[in-house]
Order: structure tokens, then sequence, then C-alpha cells
């Protein structure tokens, strides 16, 4: 089988799924970006074929599913970080044969009963270390730096930045010692008055993105198409803005996958913030707890807190989610789906889907009418419509918020 036509599956288990809610709610986890580009996206650059999705069910119809009766399919898993290498090995997998990684599966070649029945005529086990597993959600600010930089060489490679302002000032080389850049600005892309440090990694500015002046960016970062950083940002790496994303005041390792805003002061850091959310102005999240102990953070299939190793987490938000005005959040406060927070004090540190409120007044339900009318209005200004796919999917998320509540 030549590449173009090897049929590649980005496959989900019911476990990866569930371990990466809040998140996957709405998405295939190789739909999450990381680093610069989604995960899919990067796949298709570095194993090249024909994609498609295999993602739990109820995603189905919006997101796809993996040819029918075809027996020679290479399954890679949804929540695999693109490696070059790992990608020669998946690449070279005769029929049958499988690789595993910590334990899970998380490439095979054959067909998709195959799969599910776990009948291997071989399993090769990937060396420790030499990929990366997505497993919870802060496993994504965790490796943004690995994706952001690997990714920065993958798209800049043999290719010329456009000019940077003199208005600029650069601080370390913007030539490495290996001869590569390490500021790229796309078509577009406006960048003026601003301080850039790429001491610690390189800076990407996407297509028609903008960096007003007087902002502070250390690298790594991205910028992606159609982004802002508003006048005066502070802006520490490994830090990824995904496309229409505008941002402003204080924000340090942390992703957000695109078309939201914290276009304000306030301080965010250790975060995943996801599509069409609002961090409204002086919002604050914290990431470091008083008594600097580890992190519990919120387990959804366990339907508790789970213990990790960290000791700096943020805000984890899923898509239609808003904050209002001087919002204040613990540390590792996990918000799902369709939320709206406002008022003083500090919520809970886990909100489920559809509620509304404050610490003072209560929460109460979100109907899905309301959700709709204002889903279809804040869509409408990037002139993005919301599908009856769409629809479904938060149908499903609706039913299965009312366990959590």
């Amino acid at each position: 089988m030549n590449r173009i036509n090897r049929h590649i599956v980005l496959f989900d288990t019911d476990q990866s799924h569930a371990d990466l809610l809040p998140m996957s709610y709405t998405r295939p986890v190789a739909d999450f970006r990381i680093g610069i580009r989604k995960l899919r996206e990067v796949w298709e650059e570095i194993l090249p074929g024909e994609y498609c999705y295999r993602p739990v069910e109820f995603q189905r119809e919006k997101f796809g599913t993996c040819p029918a009766d075809d027996s020679d399919l290479y399954f890679v898993a949804g929540n695999l970080l693109p490696e070059e290498g790992i990608a020669e090995k998946i690449a070279a997998l005769q029929p049958g044969e499988a690789y595993r990684l910590d334990g899970d599966i998380v490439a095979f070649r054959g067909s998709e009963a195959q799969l599910d029945e776990e009948r291997f005529a071989k399993v090769w086990s990937l060396p420790e270390g030499s990929g990366v597993i997505i497993r919870y959600v802060f496993d994504i600010f965790l490796n943004n730096a690995r994706a952001l930089i690997s990714d920065f060489y993958r798209m800049t490679k043999g290719r010329t930045s456009r000019w940077l302002s003199e208005s600029n000032r650069v601080i370390g080389a913007p030539i490495g010692q290996d001869g590569r850049q390490q500021i790229f600005l796309e078509e577009g892309a406006s960048v003026e008055g601003a301080i850039l440090n790429v001491k610690d990694g390189p800076i990407y500015i996407g297509k028609d993105a903008t960096v007003m002046e007087g902002s502070c960016l250390r690298g790594p970062l991205a910028l992606c198409n159609n982004a802002q950083i508003k006048m005066g940002a502070k802006i520490y790496g490994a830090t990824t803005f995904g496309p229409y994303c505008k941002i402003g005041g204080e924000v340090q390792n942390t992703v957000i996958f695109g078309y939201s805003n914290k276009a304000h002061d306030g301080y965010l850091g250790n975060a995943v913030v996801g599509e069409w959310c609002n961090l409204g102005a002086g919002v604050n999240a914290s990431n470091l707890k008083n008594d600097y102990s580890k992190i519990r953070i919120w387990n959804y299939p366990k339907h508790t807190f789970m213990r990790t190793d960290l000791q700096f987490c943020g805000l984890i938000m899923a898509d239609h989610s808003k904050a209002g005005i001087n919002c204040m959040f613990n540390t590792a406060t996990v918000i799902g789906v369709g939320v709206n927070i406002h008022g003083a004090g500090f919520p809970r540190v886990f909100i489920p889907s559809f509620l509304e409120g404050s610490p003072v007044s209560g929460m109460t339900d979100v109907s899905l009418k309301k959700f709709y009318q204002i889903a279809e209005r804040v869509m409408g200004r990037r002139n993005i419509q919301l599908t009856e796919s769409d629809r479904r999917i938060y149908e499903r998320v609706f039913e299965v918020a009312s366990s959590y509540k």
C-alpha cells in the first residue's frame, strides 16, 4: 500500500475520551490544539494518507467514522502526540502488528474488529520517553512546549518569515546557532512596538494576526491566524492562542483552542480553554495553592477529585463557557460546557455543564434553548453556523451533565 492509499484512523477509546473531559465533550481528542496546530493536522503532514476519525459514538454524526469493510487500516490513538520517529514506525507496520506505549495500544494495522477484539499478530513496545500520551487535561499545557517547538520548525522549514518591524525589540538570537529562524511572521501578520524574547523558544505569529504595542512576549509562543494580543499584554511561554482569540493581561503556559477571548487585565496560567469562551475584565485564576501542596483536580469517570503530582494547575474551561468581570477562580477549577459564571466570591472548583449563576446567589440550569440562542449569536460574529450535528452533541452533553449536578 503506497502512502497515498494509506487509510489512517485517529481513534478515541471510551477511557481516553472520559479522562479528557470536559474538553473532549465536543470534539475528538485529535481535534485538540496542542503546539501550533491541531493534532490531526500534524499527523497529516508527518504521516501522509487519507484521514478519518473514530470518535465516541455521539460525535460520529459530525466527525464521521472509518471506512466500512476495510481490513487494512492504520489506527493511531487520537491522544498520541505526533512525532516523526513514531510516524516512521507506524508507516512500517505490517498487517496485524501494533505498537504499545506506557501500557496502551497507540497504533495498529488491520481491521476495526481486530482492534476492538485486540487480535494482534505482534505487539511492539515503543521505548520509554519516545512518545507522549495526552491522558488528562493538564497534559495539554504540560506538553505544549514540546509540541509547539517541534511544530514551529516543521511549519517554517525552508520558508522565509515576513519582515519584523524595527519598532520591536528582540531579546535572544532571531536566527539560532543551527541557522533556524526563531521568529516567524506569516503573511498579513502585524507586530509593532513589542518585546520578543526567544531565549527559551521560538515565537510564531500566524496569518493576519496582530501584536499591539507595549506587549511583552516570551517564547515558545504561538499566536494563530487572525488572533490579537492587546496593548501592554505580558505573555509567557509555553503558550498557544488559537485562531481569532483576543488576549490581554498576563498569561503563562496556557492553551486556548480558538475563537475565545481573554482581552483584558487579569491572570491566567497553566490553563486550558476551549472555543467560544470569554473571560471578562479583571478575571483571575489561581494556579498555585497557598500552602504549595500538590494539586487535586476533578476527574469525570471517577466522579471525584484525583491526585496529581502538579504544583501548578490553573483553569480548565470547556466550550461556550464565560466568566463575568472580576470573577475569581481557585486553583485547578474545572468548568464544563455552556457555563456562565458572574458575581463576587470563588465558585466551586468543579462546575458541571449548562449552569449559570454566582457563588453568592447559587447556580441554576441553563436550558438548551437559551444556550443555542447565545451560541448562535456568538458564533455568528465569526460567520460560523451552529449546525444540527452540533446541536445533537450538545443535547448529549446536556443529558449527561445532570449526573454531576
